[in-house]
């Protein structure tokens, strides 16, 4: 199993990277691939849980989403959310009875959860976006890979036995340093970053990067799954290995442009 992440890594990593460094349609392609898959993986789950949702609008509401953060120059494009709520609110009425009102709602959360990968481009999109995204991509693995390390050679208490019961609060808390740690690191190749903002950021990071995590295990243990999918050798499915980023990349995004770019 480590070695499959291993691998996986090796052949992730640099595609990630590479895409991160051009931008543009480069980079906005590969996250809507990565919804598109991300989606399938979350209507699976929404059916395991006895839901109808329809796959073909949340593979639209993805595509608005992500086209919507290419459009959209101030910021997150809010109107896409309004866009896709009214497709979904039709589809409900014209789609009658098969596709409930509760279909709907499941399909728009959803449709709106992974579609916080748009996130990724919004970053890009900032100045420095490159630096800022590495960070993100960064912060959010070394927490990960710290946790993972650290629950196993120290873990004894449990972090959320009723969601991850091999989860602990000794990994929790390496993962935390783990994101600051990363922090530090970037402070000392950008010397005109703050530190006491960017070790802020290190540690909300983490804390998001944790909470992203528990919940997609919420997802998964609800669903009765192990993983979202087998997509990725050694880390599951898209949402198994992009869980917490969809957590730390709006932060990252936020907390740039209310506390850094100032």
């Amino acid at each position: 199993m480590l070695l499959q992440r291993v691998l996986s890594a090796l052949v992730g990593i640099p595609l990630i990277i590479l895409a991160v460094w051009h931008g543009g349609l480069p980079l906005l392609c590969l996250i809507a691939l990565i919804v598109f898959f991300g989606l399938q993986e979350m209507n699976l789950m929404l059916s395991n849980l006895g839901l109808n949702p329809s796959l073909w609008l949340a593979q639209a509401g993805g595509l608005i989403l992500v086209s919507g953060a290419y459009l959209y120059d101030d910021g997150y494009p809010g109107p896409t959310i309004t866009i896709i709520l009214f497709l979904l609110l039709i589809a409900t009425v014209a789609l009658y009875p098969r596709y409930s009102l509760l279909d709907s709602a499941g399909t728009l959360m959803g449709t709106l959860y992974v579609g916080l990968l748009s996130y990724f481009y919004l970053i890009r999109t900032l100045p420095d976006g490159w630096i800022w995204l590495v960070f993100m991509f960064a912060g959010t693995w070394a927490c990960d890979t710290a946790a993972f390390f650290m629950g196993k050679a120290f873990g004894r208490r449990s972090l959320a036995p009723e969601l991850s019961p091999k989860k602990t609060l000794e990994g929790a808390i390496g993962g935390i340093l783990g994101s600051l740690v990363a922090a530090y690191i970037f402070v000392i190749i950008y010397p005109f970053l703050s530190i006491p903002k960017m070790l802020l950021l290190g540690l909300a990071l983490g804390v998001a990067a944790e909470v992203g995590d528990l919940l997609e295990s919420a997802f998964k243990r609800q669903a009765g799954m192990k993983d979202s999918s087998a997509l990725i050798p050694g880390h599951g499915g898209i949402l198994d290995r992009f869980d917490s980023a969809l957590f730390t990349a709006p932060l990252v995004y936020y907390y740039v442009r209310l506390f850094i770019m100032v």
